[in-house]
């Protein structure tokens, strides 16, 4: 196979790209072109839980169930926190097998409220949930319980019925909504 003859000057050709130096600098002396980047987004402000960790009787359905079934409210905590991710079938399984080979289901439930916190700007830190989860976990979860119904969440129908029911009513109010603006002469 016949091959050219190479310039000695440039460098083979071998795939790679290759730079070479030059000499030319560009400089401008316009100040009014200097790039400032965006601020960072502000973090959400710490605020309270909505409800006493100690509120439990407030909604004794909640209170019943939770004291005889636990990994229940969990279940459909965990649900919502995961944003639908895991079920509270499943979520509620792994609660009682962990309650049942350690009998401590609070390490697992107190990341969910570490989670919850960090989602919605609670306060409270982790080392705090941990204590509330292992002094008085029937208490923590109701707490957990009904944050998630003050903000709005119908707990027994799931993350995905409440998104299902979100949206059906963005469209309904859609539909019967006037129309925003009507031709004068009509």
């Amino acid at each position: 196979m016949y091959q050219p003859a190479s310039d000695p000057t440039k460098p083979p050709a071998t795939g790679f790209p290759v730079s070479y130096s030059t000499s030319t600098t560009f400089t401008t002396n316009d100040t009014s072109s200097s790039y400032t980047p965006p601020a960072p987004p502000q973090p959400k402000p710490i605020i309270e839980w909505s409800t006493g960790l100690c509120d439990c009787f407030s909604d004794s359905g909640n209170c019943c169930l939770t004291w005889w079934c636990p990994c229940i409210t969990f279940g459909r905590i965990a649900e919502i926190v995961d944003r639908g991710s895991s079920s509270c079938g499943t979520s509620g399984a792994l609660y009682t097998l962990i309650c049942c080979v350690t009998c401590c289901s609070c390490l697992y439930s107190c990341f969910y409220r570490s989670k919850m916190r960090r989602q919605h700007g609670l306060k409270g830190n982790g080392c705090t949930d941990c204590l509330i989860h292992c002094c008085c976990e029937p208490c923590a979860l109701c707490q957990e319980y009904r944050e998630l119904e003050n903000r709005g969440f119908d707990m027994t129908i799931g993350w995905h019925g409440n998104v299902e029911q979100r949206s059906r009513g963005v469209a309904m109010t859609a539909l019967t909504a006037p129309p925003a603006e009507q031709d004068m002469n009509s």
